[in-house]
């Protein structure tokens, strides 16, 4: 926004400009999405311009139900090779419109009682920020709300952390991810109401170099595209990472043995 309000040779007096303002610094999200900002703040829609092919809704892969672009992830929020916790900044357009009033003023809370060194309140208020699903995270010297979303990784299937490979494999994801930022394609929530999606990463795919380098199994239960079997077949075929073994164990085999013993496995 700030450099779009440079850009502009004289700043915006009527909301007809404010809002074509607002267009133009946000062309690269969905119009949809632009248009439910625009309404949202009773500004009128603009005639906005075509999106380029790049950040068209058809480019987006088949089945893909939003995506997101989180902050850097944090190398304890990375719980194995499959799956970690994730944040977006509340500023991003999505998440502007749902943030919950209740959230606001917990911040807002939180905020003047650190002004006034009330740290126990802040901290407290922190606390039920958190219960709530966000975080105010410090990201280059600022604050940020953000919001948390736990992903689960399409497709593959990695040892749990007490198999066999578990640690090797959580290791080589947080060489991939960890403080970095990913763009999610998410497909859908599962019954653990993790987000299913496919992870990028400084435009590398992760889930096949996961895949490629032995740290995980194609999980063809969830799973048929072909080139995740055969990213697979050559892992198997080079023993690379955990088929460096005659024989690992399974995943989902490990699970429900520990499943059927009593013991929760996910």
């Amino acid at each position: 926004m700030l450099e779009a309000y440079k850009n502009v040779r004289t700043p915006p007096r009527t909301p007809a400009e404010a809002a074509q303002l607002i267009a133009t610094a946000l062309k690269w999200i969905q119009r949809s999405d632009l248009e439910g900002i625009l309404e949202f703040y009773n500004f009128p829609i603009p005639s906005l311009p075509a999106a380029s092919s790049s950040h068209c809704p058809s480019s987006l892969p088949e089945g893909v139900q939003f995506v997101l672009n989180t902050l850097p992830v944090n190398n304890q929020n990375i719980g194995d090779g499959d799956g970690f916790t994730a944040y977006v900044a509340t500023t991003d357009p999505r998440e502007s419109a749902i943030v919950p009033i209740e959230v606001h003023e917990m911040v807002i809370a939180r905020t003047e009682a650190r002004n006034r060194r009330d740290y126990q309140s802040a901290d407290a208020l922190q606390s039920s920020i958190i219960e709530a699903g966000y975080k105010i995270i410090v990201c280059s010297d600022e604050e940020i709300l953000a919001r948390k979303y736990r992903i689960r990784m399409r497709g593959i299937d990695a040892p749990e952390l007490k198999m066999t490979y578990g640690k090797e494999s959580r290791n080589a994801l947080v060489k991939l991810i960890g403080g970095k930022r990913t763009t999610i394609h998410v497909y859908c929530q599962d019954q653990f109401e993790r987000y299913v999606g496919d992870v990028y990463c400084n435009n590398v795919f992760i889930q096949e170099k996961m895949l490629k380098n032995g740290h995980a199994w194609h999980f063809t239960t969830y799973d048929k595209r072909p080139e995740f079997a055969k990213w697979e077949r050559e892992a198997r075929a080079a023993n690379q990472g955990l088929f460096a073994s005659l024989n690992p164990e399974k995943p989902w085999d490990w699970r429900r043995e520990r499943r059927n013993g009593g013991i929760q496995a996910y």
